[in-house]
């Protein structure tokens, strides 16, 4: 006789295990704990085994005797179902393990010692907050273009188109990495940019010299985080990147020396890079370690002091001294750029304090050495000019013959 549900459900547990038959090999076997279990007992290649479907009341009666039909079709095609079931938790397993999440946090721990820290957390940070919540748990080899392509265009359509592409690029390295480590077979993302929108390629938005004394005066005004505003005016006087200001280590300063040295794992072009410190500098610097010096950072994270300070806290100030959409923090490298030509100073040292890269590596290491002295005057002109300008300083500046 089969059984029916009331008969399952009452089934009281007794000394020692006993089953309840439901026919084609199937029982419930009740153990001295309660634990009420599916099981089937069955012959394959001239031997009894057994399979367990699974624990009452999780998998009901209705569920069970499912599981019993599946597994006589197995038997049918000469498969064993307990093997078959083993195989299928393994393979569930390793299906967890080639998740696009996982195989993208193993693509970056490979890729990490080549990237600048500073580009190894935007990348980081790109792929938690814009990829991972949408296609992170799923297989790597089963997301298909559109799956891909929705994830992206949720970017586009908040105006991060330029995110968007370099996301993507990001997304087939990964798709790459899954392919030549036997875990994907087809990688969507470079079948995707007809789709996109595209970014279309543009200048950083900067200030001409004329806007400059009202930009310092709205600077000087702002009553927000003081850490902020000493970063930007060092990054001003510098030239260097937001993300090289943002990651600068107490111990890369040597103020005796009045240079910052910011070593190759964290340059955009991967070589060291060293930076001359106007006397303006300095007193920013000692600022700032009054407030930060006795953290590892300059400008550490406001919640967490051994992350850096937010890719966006920068422009965030320049925003609300109402400057949106009028220049970034890269903008400032060309102002620095487009002063320091006008004024004639050589372009090699104007480059090279750019950290723009030279592709002769031997000539690249020379005049970074060779330069040094020359960039050292030129950045405390600069850092007098921007001076003179906050402080009402006329604007028209005469041309200097720095051409050596």
């Amino acid at each position: 006789m089969k059984l029916n549900a009331r008969q399952v459900e009452t089934a009281k547990p007794k000394d020692k295990p006993y089953k309840l038959a439901d026919g084609g090999g199937m029982y419930l076997e009740v153990f001295p704990n309660g634990t009420k279990s599916w099981r089937m007992k069955y012959r394959i290649a001239g031997k009894e085994k057994r399979v367990v479907f699974g624990v009452y009341p999780t998998i009901t009666l209705a569920d069970a005797r499912s599981k019993r039909d599946d597994a006589k079709k197995l038997l049918v095609n000469g498969v064993d179902p307990s093997a078959f079931k083993k195989e299928s938790k393994l393979a569930q397993i390793e299906e967890v393990k080639n998740t696009f999440q996982q195989i993208a946090l193993e693509w970056h721990n490979m890729k990490v010692k080549k990237w600048s820290a500073g580009y190894a957390s935007d990348i980081l940070e790109a792929f938690n907050k814009d990829v991972f919540p949408f296609i992170g748990q799923r297989p790597v080899a089963d997301i298909k273009p559109l799956e891909l392509l929705n994830v992206l265009k949720k970017m586009e359509e908040r105006g991060a188109t330029e995110k968007a592409k370099k996301v993507r690029q990001r997304c087939g390295e990964v798709f790459r990495y899954a392919i030549v480590t036997g875990r994907a077979e087809y990688n969507p993302a470079p079948d995707l940019t007809s789709a996109m929108q595209g970014h279309e390629s543009k200048h950083y938005p900067f200030l001409t010299i004329e806007e400059l004394p009202a930009f310092f005066k709205a600077l000087a005004g702002y009553s927000g985080s003081e850490l902020v505003v000493l970063a930007a005016r060092l990054m001003i006087i510098t030239g260097v990147r937001t993300g090289e200001l943002r990651g600068a280590l107490w111990s890369e300063i040597y103020t005796d020396k009045g240079l910052w040295e910011i070593s190759a794992e964290r340059m955009k072009m991967r070589r060291p890079h060293i930076v001359p410190l106007s006397v303006q500098a300095l007193e920013i610097i000692e600022k700032i370690r009054a407030m930060t010096g006795n953290f590892h950072l300059m400008f550490p994270g406001r919640n967490d002091p051994s992350k850096t300070m937010s890719e966006a806290s920068i422009n965030q100030v320049f925003k609300r001294i109402g400057y949106t959409g009028r220049v970034t923090g890269h903008g400032f490298r060309h102002t620095m750029s487009t002063v320091l030509h006008e004024q004639g100073y050589n372009t090699a040292w104007i480059e090279t304090q750019l950290a723009h890269l030279d592709k002769n590596a031997i000539r690249g290491t020379y005049n970074h050495a060779q330069y040094l002295d020359g960039r050292r005057e030129m950045l405390q002109w600069y850092a007098d000019y921007m001076d003179s300008l906050e402080n009402g300083g006329n604007v028209m500046h005469g041309t200097f013959n720095r051409r050596a």
